[in-house]
């Protein structure tokens, strides 16, 4: 199992950069996240272009990877949250100054299409990101209590962490280890077969998503298993599906699940809180942890990882 690379450990004082690889965040919400920040006892720089607005993009393709390459490779920033998913980093991700993020590790932050850069960033440096809150969403709005604990809590302090769900089900018992890998599953999907998605192999999955016809959530659930990716993992964690739903009501998430994990004799908890809602676990994707089914926990681990 190759080492995981951990970014240094955020602390008040440090500098976040504010970037928008995706799509344009509001302006209210930008500045309610950067205030929320600042409160929390953090400076804040913010990318050039974050506020831009090109069609469903932050701005240009150029403007967005000159702000994210900029940021990775300014000494003075220490982290770097994102404004907002949408849509947008596939288009810059074969752009990313890895070199740059691999001799300088810092914590990367942000979900649903901020993935991409996820899996791209531990497909190419082995260097965990985190799945979790963004600046002109949870932030910008009022991050709920729990979110906001878990969210400073594993950017903050040290590896072990034990996150319990009082809400996950038990799909199929068993415990297991592998490197957490996964995150929006629209997104996992389309990095399938490139250069910027990882070896699924003996991995923990996570997926979660928002706003998919129980047709594409089959599709996807279809590719992952074609491909071979549902076979060859460890453990399969799901999360939230928020209006993911089936307009002839013919079928349900867990129908859909059920027909692609049956035959799959590996530990699946469903239901963990996780993904678009504001009620949510943050998660490093590319660190090692151990899924426990049955306790319906995920234990973040430290042993064999480098952590600055």
């Amino acid at each position: 199992m190759t080492s995981t690379v951990f970014p240094p450990r955020l602390k008040p004082g440090d500098t976040i950069g504010v970037v928008s690889p995706a799509s344009t965040p509001k302006p209210d919400r930008l500045k309610a996240g950067i205030d929320y920040l600042r409160k929390k006892g953090y400076n804040v720089v913010t990318g050039s272009h974050v506020d831009k607005k090109t069609g469903y993009l932050a701005g240009s393709d150029s403007q967005r990877i000159a702000d994210l390459n900029n940021m990775i490779s300014n000494p003075a920033i220490d982290a770097i949250i994102c404004s907002r998913g949408g849509y947008g980093c596939a288009r810059i991700v074969s752009q990313i100054d890895y070199d740059a993020i691999s001799q300088t590790p810092k914590p990367l932050v942000g979900y649903s299409d901020i993935t991409t850069l996820n899996l791209a960033l531990f497909a190419r440096c082995h260097l965990v990101s985190y799945s979790g809150p963004m600046v002109a969403v949870e932030m910008g709005k009022g991050i709920h209590p729990f979110t906001e604990k878990w969210f400073w809590k594993v950017l903050n302090e040290p590896f072990p962490h034990t996150l319990q769900s009082d809400s996950g089900r038990v799909m199929q018992s068993g415990k297991a280890h592998g490197r957490l890998l996964g995150g929006c599953l629209a997104l996992v999907n389309h990095a399938l077969h490139t250069p910027y998605c990882p070896d699924f192999s003996d991995s923990i999955l996570f997926l979660e998503d928002i706003g998919e016809d129980l047709y594409r959530i089959d599709r996807y659930m279809a590719q992952l298993k074609n491909a071979g990716i549902l076979d060859s993992i460890a453990g399969l964690l799901l999360g939230e599906f928020i209006d993911c739903q089936d307009s002839e009501n013919t079928f349900v998430i867990q129908d859909i699940i059920e027909r692609y994990t049956r035959d799959l004799h590996i530990p699946i908890l469903t239901d963990f809180p996780y993904g678009h809602g504001d009620y949510k676990f943050t998660l490093p994707v590319g660190a090692v942890v151990e899924l426990d089914a049955d306790r319906k926990s995920l234990t973040l681990q430290k042993a064999g990882d480098l952590h600055a």
